[in-house]
């Protein structure tokens, strides 16, 4: 298994990070420009990049706003079409649909996940294409 990448914004569930990194996994923090976890996910590129972004809905989805600092989901949306990284965003299942109104458009390389699958879906993730 070729060791991945995995990025991952702050407050992401510790269990979860535990059971990719004993995976053979690399996980990174990335900050939303609010947080400074680690590198800015504006910072991501071809060079910089990971095999998979995951946190919870909220790290990402925030009102409108003039800091220089925010970054909009449609920031964070481009970067994953542009480097090809899928997002999933953890949201208890029977929030999806209301977790998706929330969105004028939510590319495919964006999931919502319920807690419960979160490491099943990221393991899918991972050992496709390796």
């Amino acid at each position: 298994m070729q060791k991945k990448s995995i990025g991952y914004f702050e407050g992401t569930d510790s269990a979860l990070l535990t059971r990719l990194v004993c995976d053979g996994h690399d996980t990174l923090p990335v900050s939303n420009g609010y947080d400074s976890h680690g590198r800015h996910v504006r910072l991501i590129n071809e060079e910089k990049r990971y095999d998979l972004l995951i946190g919870y809905l909220h790290k990402i989805f925030a009102p409108g706003s003039k800091d220089p600092n925010y970054t909009s989901p449609q920031d964070v949306f481009h970067v994953c079409r542009t480097y090809r990284v899928p997002l999933l965003l953890e949201v208890p299942a029977d929030l999806h649909a209301q977790a998706r109104e929330l969105f004028d458009e939510l590319p495919d390389i964006v999931q919502f996940v319920d807690p419960a699958d979160m490491v099943d879906v990221a393991k899918k993730i991972l050992s496709a294409g390796a």
